[in-house]
């Protein structure tokens, strides 16, 4: 906001991100909730049906991309973007809930079943996604740490309702390339056997169903990630049309697709429980949730996020990062 000559104020958008100089509020909080309700501790550990959930996803999505083989390509739009866009975009968000080992006690099983889990997105991309997914959560918003913030070319040229709506258009691609440029990692092994066994079901999807079958999985990834309802929880998450609050939780129907995500302040509060039992948290310790802002619809986050001139890329929480990291 700035004020013209003539007294009138004026929204305008921020030109820098939001500085804290305080640690990031979940750590906090987590102490405080456990020293007053230890029960909660009951509710970590894996989801026992994690495994079934995420196999029927993968093969109800592969048996849809067989289907549409000989579809038109108009068809195959309205199909990837009515139906598959919600297989693929759950199956990103179990990917996320596996980066938190909520599937197996064993770590290598759920990188397994990530890999597997990965199969209809057709990108490969569980492997590295967790890598950089643990630190956004261990040092949410350190500058040039957590990856989940948007990049300074970003915010400097997404200003207006037009740049922000191509922004949300193609935030997935942002999403999975900014860490690339801005902080990449060597791969290792397990990136390996990812890349590998990816390319050889697209592959395979090619060879035997054609491209029609294999470019319905990646267009189900890539516009159910953009204009999308799905996807309004990368803009809800940690978008701060707040100032004063930095993660917001969304309580919504969609978290029965999304792994029970919008419950992100329980989510970043307690990592360890899966997002079948996030909402216990809530009905356990109702004082610390019911006073923070939340969402009842995604599609009106990415809406307000489009039309209000104050809110763009900058409008993310920023850390100084510390020696020690």
């Amino acid at each position: 906001m700035r004020e013209e000559g003539n007294g009138e104020k004026v929204m305008v958008m921020a030109r820098d991100f939001f500085w804290s100089y305080t640690d990031e509020p979940h750590a906090t909080r987590r102490r405080q909730i456990l020293s007053q309700y230890p029960q909660i501790k009951d509710l970590f550990g894996p989801d026992p049906w994690a495994a079934l959930k995420i196999s029927g996803v993968v093969l109800l999505q592969l048996l849809t991309a067989t289907l549409l083989h000989d579809a038109s390509w108009l068809k195959i739009l309205i199909v990837a973007y009515f139906f598959g866009s919600f297989l693929n975009h759950n199956l990103f968000l179990a990917i996320h809930e596996l980066s938190h080992n909520l599937a197996f006690s064993t770590p290598s099983y759920n990188r397994w079943l990530g890999i597997f889990a990965n199969l209809p997105i057709g990108v490969p991309m569980s492997v590295t996604f967790q890598k950089y997914h643990l630190e956004h959560h261990r040092y949410q918003g350190v500058d040039r740490i957590d990856m989940d913030i948007p990049s300074q070319a970003e915010a400097r040229l997404v200003r207006n309702a037009l740049t922000k709506s191509i922004w949300v258009v193609l935030q997935l691609f942002f999403y999975a390339l900014r860490p690339l440029f801005l902080k990449p990692k060597p791969p290792g092994l397990w990136e390996f056997t990812n890349f590998a066994i990816q390319l050889t079901l697209d592959a395979a999807i090619v060879y035997f169903y054609g491209w029609r079958s294999f470019l319905y999985l990646i267009a189900s990834t890539f516009v159910g990630g953009g204009m999308h309802p799905m996807a309004g929880h990368f803009i809800s998450e940690h978008y701060m049309f707040n100032p004063e609050q930095e993660t917001y939780s969304y309580y919504g129907p969609l978290n029965f697709l999304t792994w029970h995500v919008g419950y992100h302040n329980e989510h970043h509060d307690f990592p360890r429980i899966p997002g079948s039992k996030l909402h216990k948290v809530k009905e356990i310790a109702p004082e610390y949730y019911e006073g923070l802002e939340a969402y009842e619809s995604w599609s009106q986050v990415i809406y307000m996020y489009v039309m209000d001139r104050t809110v763009g890329p900058f409008s993310r929480m920023k850390r100084k990062s510390k020696k020690s990291e």
